[in-house]
């Protein structure tokens, strides 16, 4: 293993233990590729947000956003050309791309995400979260069934439909946090709706909890649909792809699952599985991998649509 692969390898470990665990059963290549499309996609996030790894968010993260932005789309432009680099995150993404023949505007569609960011998009409807979703999340699950040998635009909307279904469950999970942090993903639609504030240091207030929490359910919800639709595209991944898909969407539905039956509480601290846990929901997945091809078809018919 180069170290471009292991350092891949090593951020993955870091950043996302869920991920981690789920890419273990790939193909020793399809792993090692998968790797490094999260160690760029992680590194984007950190540079943006202030923080190592996803944590550790520095006070001023705001100050100088949009110029990091720039570096990130010049960096990633310049690797995706061809031209040297001595940043393993750069020269990761570059090898990827060019293995699977990934189109370009694919990592530039995620930096538009973080482009949301540090233009302080406020998202009122939950069309607006959805394609917030899609720019951070719905288009890595594109990424990443291209490195499985995806290509037809059906089981791509599929791939998609996951990612948007773990960044809803991500918002949900961070409310507080993100409200702690000045931001507030969950639309405004929803939070009206239930009675919650939409400025986030109100937000922030325990005395506002129940409604937010009643909020986030209703977003939960709406990933439930989105959860359903990617099983419908697992079907056409080969069997270790389908594990690997299946154990992820188990451990992040999961996270959800547990939010709505603690309730608000669980903002108190970090909504999270344990290790035995994910490790008994990625051996759980072996059996609806197996099976993938009985999964009953899901109309897309008001789904997001993927520019």
């Amino acid at each position: 293993m180069d170290a471009i692969t292991a350092h891949g390898h090593a951020s993955i470990k870091q950043g996302s233990k869920s991920f981690a665990l789920a890419s273990r059963v790939l193909p020793p290549a399809l792993r090692d590729d998968a790797s490094m499309l999260y160690a760029w996609c992680r590194y984007c996030d950190d540079v943006i947000d202030g923080q190592i790894m996803g944590h550790d968010q520095i006070a001023d993260y705001k100050t100088g956003q949009s110029e990091r932005l720039e570096r990130l789309r010049a960096d990633t432009r310049a690797a995706l050309n061809g031209e040297p680099t001595d940043n393993p995150v750069y020269a990761g993404l570059a090898r990827v791309v060019a293995t699977h023949n990934i189109d370009h505007k694919h990592p530039f569609d995620l930096l538009k995400g973080f482009e949301m960011d540090a233009s302080e998009r406020v998202y009122v409807t939950v069309d607006d979260i959805l394609d917030y979703s899609y720019h951070v999340a719905g288009v890595v699950g594109v990424m990443m069934a291209n490195i499985m040998g995806v290509r037809d635009a059906a089981t791509l909307d599929r791939a998609s439909d996951l990612g948007l279904a773990f960044q809803l469950t991500n918002i949900a999970r961070d409310v507080v946090d993100d409200a702690r942090a000045d931001r507030v993903f969950v639309p405004r639609e929803l939070l009206r709706a239930t009675g919650a504030p939409i400025d986030a240091a109100e937000l922030a207030k325990p005395a506002h909890w129940p409604a937010a929490h009643r909020a986030a359910c209703a977003q939960l919800d709406i990933a439930e649909r989105y959860y359903a639709s990617a099983k419908v595209g697992i079907k056409e991944l080969d069997f270790r792809c389908a594990w690997a898909i299946t154990a992820a969407l188990s451990v992040y539905r999961d996270i959800g699952e547990k939010l709505r039956k603690v309730g608000a509480e669980g903002w108190e601290g970090r909504v999270s599985a344990s290790k035995g846990r994910k490790v008994a929901l990625a051996m759980g997945a072996v059996a609806p991998a197996i099976v993938r091809g009985r999964v009953t078809n899901v109309s897309r018919d008001g789904f997001y649509q993927r520019p």
